[in-house]
């Protein structure tokens, strides 16, 4: 599989928000069918409706900060709406930029760049399901978003132990295809073990929004784009080393900008680049 290490960018500020009591429903809420129900399948929708400007739901995502020396990527993530706010047609825009206004210090000194990552360690986990997400990705040299989960206990088993999903990565210099990846004790980083998707005819997944999604089953992972499956994995693809995608997971979604895999931006990158997001979903979990 091609190099790179895994996105773990902010993986103290992750583990920390995994090791917060999750919400869940209280009795008084609902009748014991209802908690019934919402123990059978999980179930988490954002459509990112709101006015231009605004924030995304602060009861569905949480903003991170920080930098990210583990996979030497050049952005700092910021809170507030300067790098990840609604659009006012439906959208999550994270948007990347050239610019250091809060004097952020970075790995490498004075951080070049400002982005965002949102996870929802602290508000919704699933085990297994269907999670997809309608988006379209920036494009540039050293760009680098993705949709992507890790299991909640990563404070107390720590990564890669508790697994990583890698629903959607894409960078830069590959506009034509995205790859899904999982991570686990044995196969993480360079190890880790996926493949890619390429569009045809040298479309760009810039060009329009895509649909990124997983089924992931009881001993096995399925992704897609577009609903077309390009790859499935299981406990037999692992030679021998541990599966461990068997309970709850949360969502990421971030725009890193350089790092080992994609390479920094260069000259023929502009600013600012922007990750929009339609949607995301998650259904038939528990």
């Amino acid at each position: 599989m091609r190099p790179k290490t895994s996105l773990t960018a902010g993986l103290l500020a992750a583990a920390a928000l995994a090791m917060t009591p999750l919400l869940s429903v209280p009795a008084s809420a609902g009748t014991q069918a209802a908690d019934r129900d919402a123990a059978k399948a999980a179930q988490f929708t954002d459509d990112f409706d709101g006015p231009a400007g605004s924030p995304v739901d602060g009861s569905k995502w949480k903003l991170e900060t920080g930098d990210n020396v583990s996979n030497h990527e050049r952005q700092y993530y910021t809170s507030g709406t300067d790098n990840a706010a609604l659009d006012g047609n439906g959208n999550l825009v994270i948007t990347a930029k050239k610019e250091n206004p809060g004097n952020y210090s970075c790995w490498y000194g004075p951080c070049e760049y400002t982005s965002a990552r949102l996870n929802t360690a602290s508000t919704f986990t699933t085990t297994y399901g269907h999670a997809e997400a309608r988006m379209k990705v920036p494009q540039g040299q050293g760009m680098w978003p993705a949709f992507w989960m890790l299991g909640e206990d990563i404070g107390s088993a720590g990564w890669p132990a508790c697994g990583e999903i890698d629903v959607m990565e894409n960078i830069g210099s590959e506009p034509s295809t995205v790859h899904g990846t999982i991570h686990g004790p044995g196969y993480s980083g360079g190890e880790g073990i996926g493949s890619g998707y390429s569009l045809p005819d040298g479309q760009k997944f810039a060009d329009d929004f895509h649909t990124f999604a997983v089924d992931w089953s009881p001993d096995k992972i399925v992704w897609s784009v577009d609903g077309n499956e390009y790859q499935t994995r299981t406990p037999a693809d692992l030679g021998g080393d541990r599966w461990v995608f068997d309970h709850p997971f949360f969502m990421i979604l971030n725009l890193a900008v350089g790092g080992d895999w994609p390479g920094d931006p260069d000259g023929s990158t502009s600013f600012p680049q922007q990750l929009v997001v339609d949607y995301v979903r998650v259904t038939g979990g528990n």
